[in-house]
């Protein structure tokens, strides 16, 4: 039988939507959104400036090869601009090399509590998803050396974790780099390298300056504050750079966003305060939630995985419903294999405490 309405490619209808974090409450309470991982400092003020004085040249096209942008990241890390490749968000990088390198049929491997746009990605290629086993919530590399076959084209890799948190070491990531064959990308999608403060950790930049067959990827939507202006970047071996230039949008990335993330990697100051933000009061949410009874898992992003119990008055649900009662948004990870716990971004001071004090109440804890 003839079809009777257009068919998407094989593999689109298998994909689940991605549902980002809540941002409103019943009732006219003023939510505190932790849900999105979003910095609570905001932006740099200077990129706002930025962002306001683009406002004048709105009729006229962005600067398609984002060269000054370009330029600015490859003076703050000592890079080529010429592998640098500027996209709307990361998510974009993302989607570019699943579809430039994954073909029908063919794999790409992700840990089980990977990033959900992984998956989103190697369908709507065509591509075969496959989800690796993780070892206390953190990226196993035998097990992902394990899963590769002739047909694995990408290996994802989210350093550190969301949700999760955790990281892997620089010394374990060249070691997975090592077993890999040289067909396989590597993508080390580092949205959240800038919050990590461990001597073994490194974003990346080293192993794609040296090798062919890596790729970073970074974001200004959480600790530079640019969320709504969807602006990331990649740096690439040239031949990948060039194969995402051939793919890309021939304006890919707006001028205002490209002014406001220029004023932004300038502002030092900003991003430190971020990071002096994120140091004091992570571990402190940690160790009060840990007071109360529950489960955290370390991390070295600006958030953290909640673990709560499975009893049904004290489940993950019922604390999401309890809190958002008090008008307080966290985000559900059932998406991403964790029906069990809650994910909460670090907050405004005033956020972190009401959060405590209504997990307190929740856990029944003087």
């Amino acid at each position: 039988m003839p079809n009777t309405q257009p068919v998407p490619q094989p593999g689109i209808l298998q994909i689940d939507a991605y549902v980002p974090g809540e941002s409103s409450v019943v009732g006219n309470l003023k939510p505190i959104k932790l849900s999105s991982n979003e910095t609570p400092l905001g932006p740099s003020p200077k990129a706002i400036a930025a962002y306001k004085a683009a406002a004048d040249s709105l009729a006229l096209y962005p600067d398609g090869g984002a060269n000054e942008l370009r330029k600015v990241i490859a003076g703050h890390y000592g890079l080529d601009p010429e592998r640098i490749v500027c996209g709307s968000g990361s998510d974009e990088l993302i989607n570019l090399l699943a579809h430039a390198y994954i073909g029908p049929g063919e794999e790409a491997i992700y840990s089980e509590h990977g990033f959900l746009m992984y998956k989103i990605a190697t369908l709507s290629s065509g591509g075969r998803p496959i989800s690796v086993p993780e070892k206390n919530y953190r990226a196993d590399v035998d097990a992902i050396l394990a899963a590769v076959r002739p047909n694995t084209k990408l290996v994802f890799l989210a350093n550190p974790n969301n949700p999760t948190g955790t990281y892997l070491a620089h010394d374990e990531v060249r070691r997975l780099h090592r077993g890999l064959p040289a067909h396989v990308l590597l993508l080390l999608d580092a949205a959240y390298s800038e919050y990590v403060r461990r001597n073994d950790y490194e974003a990346g930049l080293e192993l794609v300056a040296t090798t062919p067959n890596t790729v970073m990827t970074r974001t200004f939507s959480k600790i530079y504050g640019l969320a709504a202006l969807r602006l990331g970047w990649a740096y690439c071996p040239a031949a990948v750079a060039e194969v995402l230039n051939r793919v890309r949008g021939p304006f890919n990335v707006t001028a205002p966003a490209l002014a406001a993330g220029k004023a932004a990697i300038l502002d030092r100051a900003h991003v430190e305060g971020a990071v002096a933000h994120n140091e004091r009061w992570l571990p402190w949410v940690a160790a009060e939630l840990e007071r109360l009874g529950l489960e955290v898992t370390p991390s070295v992003g600006n958030f953290l995985l909640i673990h709560f119990p499975a009893e049904p008055a004290r489940s993950a649900n019922a604390a999401d419903e309890f809190l958002k009662g008090c008008g307080i948004i966290l985000r559900r990870v059932a998406a991403y294999g964790l029906p069990g716990a809650l994910r909460m971004t670090i907050g405004t001071e005033d956020d972190n405490r009401r959060v405590v004090a209504a997990l307190q109440h929740f856990m029944g804890r003087p």
